[in-house]
């Protein structure tokens, strides 16, 4: 019996047939003349190559080779229906799966809240977070085991498409009875005369300062891979850092000051990045149409800037002190 050319419509007219035990209800049942219907069980027959139906001017039933058959296509039907409601499901978000790689500094902050949104409009999507930083985003990227990535751009970003997310600003953060807490905005040259807070060279935030502040040598106190680290390093008085205004949440102490940067600070660019190749989910394109409604604005006037900053004019220049 050769099955891999019949087909649904074939498969639920013969069990309607089975049912009806008529062809005119049965044909009622499909929707379809009897002539029609009549036609599509003699080539459900041409096609099984044997006879499946007795039929007579009174009583229609099944052959033995039909009583064989009716299980199978009963299960053929049933594993087709349940395929379609499996892919209705994850086509309406009710199931389906989202995966996102993202900076620390963007995972920490802004996007749990969107993440949070998302599921309560979503519930039956499975959420996948991956933190990291950024050549390890790009990678999960390009190798498949992210829909998407929040992420600045790499040294080779030819696998991707790229949509821009934000532009972040840097500020100073150093303890408030620092002198450098008493500016109301400061100068990257300003920085540079006490010990500084550098983040691991492979983070974002370093590569762009590195970028920024040359050809200004910062006086590199300690390099560390946490912004906690950073934060506990600057209550300590170990030393000032420049953070991008994304991760300010992490310097909310109240022994830490927040300073803006004089207008022309460093800017960091932050992207929604997808691989170029490759069709994302409905759940995972949900996700990334969230992310782009909820992106992150930084209005003038620079959200959380003056923490312990006075509005005197600039003093002269602090000299160097082990703040």
């Amino acid at each position: 019996m050769n099955l891999t050319n019949m087909s649904t419509r074939q498969l639920r007219a013969f069990i309607a047939l089975v049912e009806e035990r008529n062809f005119t209800r049965a044909a009622d049942k499909t929707f379809l003349s009897q002539p029609a219907f009549s036609a599509l069980i003699r080539s459900i027959e041409t096609v099984a190559g044997v006879r499946l139906f007795d039929r007579s001017t009174r009583h229609v039933e099944l052959t033995p080779e039909g009583v064989l058959f009716e299980g199978s296509a009963r299960r053929l039907l049933g594993d087709f229906e349940l395929a379609m409601e499996e892919l209705s499901d994850h086509v309406a978000k009710r199931k389906g799966r989202a995966s996102v790689a993202a900076l620390p500094s963007l995972a920490s902050g802004w996007l749990p809240g969107v993440l949070g949104e998302f599921r309560a409009e979503f519930p039956g999507v499975a959420l996948e977070l991956h933190d990291a930083l950024l050549e390890p985003c790009l990678s999960l990227v390009r190798l498949g085991r992210v829909d998407f990535a929040l992420a600045a751009n790499g040294a080779d970003m030819s696998d991707f498409t790229t949509e821009l997310l934000c532009v972040d600003s840097f500020y100073l953060v150093c303890r408030k009875d620092h002198p450098l807490a008493q500016l109301p905005t400061v100068r990257l040259r300003d920085v540079a005369d006490y010990p500084f807070i550098q983040l691991a060279r492979s983070s974002s935030v370093r590569q762009h300062l590195d970028a920024a502040l040359h050809p200004v040598q910062m006086q590199t106190a300690f390099e560390v891979e946490h912004l906690a680290t950073v934060t506990g390093l600057v209550v300590a008085g170990l030393g000032v850092s420049l953070v991008p205004e994304m991760t300010l949440s992490q310097f909310s102490h109240p022994d830490v000051a927040v300073i803006p940067l004089s207008i022309r600070g460093p800017t960091r660019s932050l992207y929604l990045v997808r691989r170029r190749d490759r069709s994302m989910s409905a759940a995972a394109e949900a996700l990334y149409a969230l992310v782009k409604a909820r992106r992150p604005s930084f209005p003038a006037g620079k959200s959380g800037g003056k923490s312990g900053a006075k509005s005197a004019k600039r003093p002269a220049r602090p000299k160097a002190t082990a703040a």
